[in-house]
């Protein structure tokens, strides 16, 4: 069996290996090793020392600039002026926890809201997309009194103990849980025609099956809809309805999480839930949502919260706070002034064509595939027998990178690329995307 990539394994830098890099460069790794230890990672043959962002832009310390083709974080921009200046406006004037009444939060969590299915009413803001899957997970688990889970194969939902159980892309090396199971994600690469919806809703009623056999009550089923980790898969819109029905017909919950596909990240609409037009039980959100300012939270149907809030309880002394609240307000702000939704939609549709048009001629690219501007290229040894080439991700990834464009590996096999640039990415941005592409695969392919 074909050993599964981790996150921490693709495309990493050996922070070991440092001969002929610049001697700056060098005493920077040499910092930080000795800093963090072992616990740290760094993209790229050659790791990249940025000092400046700036919308689509990164900023080298030798004066380069890289397009950023990876960053989803910083939603509309790097340092853009509008949440900067909220946030700097707001941190001069208060700044505290969240057992006192101030206006800005109800502002903000109003606006959020009416985004939403009018179902999903009440939001409970956290620091970190990590937190709100924790909670999401014990909401689930108390309201259904079940312990059962399910999630994709090569999912990332976050970092604490009880997200990385449901997270097998990360490095994890602690006994798995036994009520987690992981399912295949619905791979319309190398499923046929219109099968990836319906080989996705068997294969999670099977695991429930399976579970109930076994004692183990259902609780529900985490995933985002685009299986960003697992290699992007948007699929044909709705064709994951029919496993929210399993999963609700077994008594489980469905937790939607948007933290990569949401705010407009897919083109069609706002949350790419409603690309597929379904109302899930909860909705996990994450740093995109304060433009890389620390805020998360959870979007959750009120009757969900009325039961768990009298017996259990929540509180995070930090979530919501002022600054993070107007970090918050103002890239909603954005996105609706700069009609960056329209934008994801159209130049995600012009780059993911124009890739797609240079892919032909090459036969190491087996699929190009997206929505909005969330895309993915997937590397193979051959179209005709679709193998995973890992190697050819590699090469390509770190020759983009030479060639002033940054983006990351994904997968099970790390063999596809993961392309979610800033949402203010314009045609000229990838027009120059593109170019490096036809120029990296004419020199490696």
């Amino acid at each position: 069996m074909t050993k599964i990539q981790k996150i921490l394994e693709l495309n990493a830098f050996d922070m070991d290996r440092t001969e002929g890099l610049d001697p700056a460069a060098a005493a920077l790794i040499a910092r930080r090793k000795r800093t963090f230890g072992p616990m740290s990672m760094l993209f790229y043959e050659r790791p990249l020392h940025v000092v400046r962002g700036d919308g689509v832009w990164l900023y080298a310390a030798d004066g380069s600039r890289y397009l950023d083709a990876y960053n989803n974080v910083p939603s509309i921009g790097h340092c853009h002026p509008r949440v900067t200046e909220a946030v700097a406006k707001q941190m001069a004037t208060l700044n505290t926890h969240t057992r006192y009444l101030y206006d800005i939060v109800y502002t903000y969590a109003e606006k959020l809201l009416a985004t939403f299915p009018r179902e999903t009413s009440n939001v409970v803001f956290t620091c970190t997309g990590s937190e709100s899957v924790d909670l999401a997970l014990r909401i689930a688990r108390h309201v259904t009194g079940g312990t059962g889970f399910i999630a994709t194969e090569n999912a990332y939902h976050g970092n604490t103990t009880t997200a990385t159980q449901i997270s097998p892309s990360s490095a994890s090396t602690e006994a798995a849980n036994s009520n987690i199971y992981f399912v295949p994600a619905p791979d319309t690469y190398r499923s046929a025609q219109g099968q990836a919806g319906p080989i996705l809703a068997a294969s999670v009623g099977e695991a429930i099956a399976d579970m109930k056999s076994k004692g183990i009550r259902f609780a529900g089923m985490i995933a985002d809809s685009i299986f960003a980790s697992d290699g992007v898969y948007p699929g044909t819109p709705g064709f994951i309805n029919e496993t929210v029905k399993v999963v609700r017909d077994a008594g489980g919950l469905y937790i939607a999480d948007e933290v990569q596909p949401g705010f407009w990240r897919t083109g069609a609409a706002m949350w790419d839930l409603q690309r597929h037009n379904f109302v899930p039980d909860m909705v996990v959100l994450g740093k995109p949502m304060g433009n890389g300012y620390p805020i998360g939270g959870l979007v959750v149907k009120p009757e969900l919260l009325t039961d768990f809030g009298k017996k259990s309880g929540y509180f995070n002394t930090f979530g919501g706070n002022p600054v993070a609240s107007a970090a918050g307000l103002a890239v909603l702000e954005v996105l609706e002034e700069e009609d960056l939704g329209r934008n994801s939609r159209e130049t995600g549709a012009y780059l993911l064509s124009e890739l797609k048009r240079v892919a032909e001629k090459y036969d190491c690219v087996g699929d190009v595939r997206g929505a909005g501007l969330y895309l993915a290229v997937e590397f193979v040894k051959a179209r005709e027998t679709r193998e995973h080439d890992k190697d050819m991700a590699v090469r390509a990834t770190n020759d983009m990178r030479e060639r002033g464009v940054l983006l990351g590996t994904e997968g099970r096999q790390g063999n596809i690329w993961k392309i979610r640039p800033p949402l203010c990415f314009s045609r000229e941005n990838a027009d120059f995307f593109v170019d490096s592409f036809a120029a990296t695969l004419a020199a490696n392919a």
